[in-house]
Parts: C-alpha cells; sequence; structure tokens
C-alpha cells in the first residue's frame, strides 16, 4: 500500500511520466523507469562524489565547514565534529582547512570517520594526516569535557 501511495504522489507531481513502471533493478534499464537503488546491487548504488571548490575564499570555506560539521546525519558525528570545528576551525591554516574539508567531504559514508575517529577501524592513507590526528585527540576528550549537545553558533569564534 505504501509503495501504491508513493508511486502515486510520484507521478500527481509528474515527476515521472504517467505509466512509468516504478523501479525493478531486474529489468533492464528504461529510459521511462522511475530511478531506484538496489542495496542488494553494489552497481545499482552510484553515489557522487563530492564537489570541492578550488577557489573558494578562505572564511566562506570555514563558514561552510562550520555548517557542515554540525549537520552530518548522525548525531555521534554531529556532536564529535560540530565541538571538533568548534574549539578548531577558527585557527586553521588554508592547507588544514583544506584537509579538514576532503576528511569530511570525501568519503561517501559518515560511519567511516566515526570509526577512524574512535579508532575502530584503520584509517585510509589519504585521511591519514594531522586533522586525522587532531580529531583523534579530540574524541579521546582528555579535558573531560561535556560535550552531550552541540556549541551554540554565538559561543563559536569568530572565523
Amino acid at each position: 500500500m505504501l509503495r501504491n501511495l508513493f508511486v502515486q504522489a510520484l507521478r500527481s507531481r509528474k515527476i515521472f511520466p504517467s505509466g512509468a513502471p516504478f523501479c525493478d533493478s531486474r529489468k533492464p534499464s528504461d529510459p521511462n523507469q522511475v530511478p531506484c537503488i538496489d542495496v542488494d546491487d553494489p552497481q545499482m548504488v552510484a553515489i557522487p562524489e563530492y564537489p570541492f571548490k578550488e577557489n573558494e575564499p578562505l572564511k566562506t570555506q570555514k563558514a561552510r565547514l562550520l555548517y557542515q560539521s554540525r549537520k552530518r546525519g548522525m548525531l555521534e558525528n554531529d556532536l564529535l565534529l560540530s565541538t571538533f570545528a568548534a574549539k578548531y576551525l577558527s585557527d586553521m591554516t588554508p592547507e588544514q582547512t583544506k584537509m579538514y574539508d576532503r576528511l569530511i567531504n570525501g568519503p561517501s559514508n559518515d560511519w567511516d570517520i566515526y570509526y577512524w575517529a574512535t579508532e575502530k577501524k584503520p584509517i585510509p592513507e589519504e585521511y591519514n594526516n594531522e586533522m586525522m590526528n587532531l580529531l583523534r585527540q579530540h574524541v579521546k576528550n582528555e579535558p573531560r569535557e561535556i560535550r552531550s549537545k552541540q556549541p551554540e553558533l554565538g559561543e563559536i569564534k569568530t572565523i
């Protein structure tokens, strides 16, 4: 029933042509077919690469990274990365900022970042840099700071 409602909603908004067959990864590609992702078929799961901005002004880049550190889609990384960004982002050099950008936007899976930062999985060579080391140190929380919520934007140093 939910599938029927979904199909009706798609067709009523004219997102897909009327009469288009619903997603079925077992059939050959049909240009009128509703696109789908079949998680059991890795060839069907195409995650686009993040479009890194090469000539972005440093202030704009840091503002974007602050936002992206707070809105990860999983609470664990929201807390880890938002507190990390609040503490370190404003003092990062342009090169460190670029490394941090690649670290949080390069992997397609936020759980990878979490497991690398908490030392549950080995870090791939491309992400094994000073920013990852700093993040791992931050995650250890040696000063025993309370990090049960994201820092308020007003509490974060101006970038």
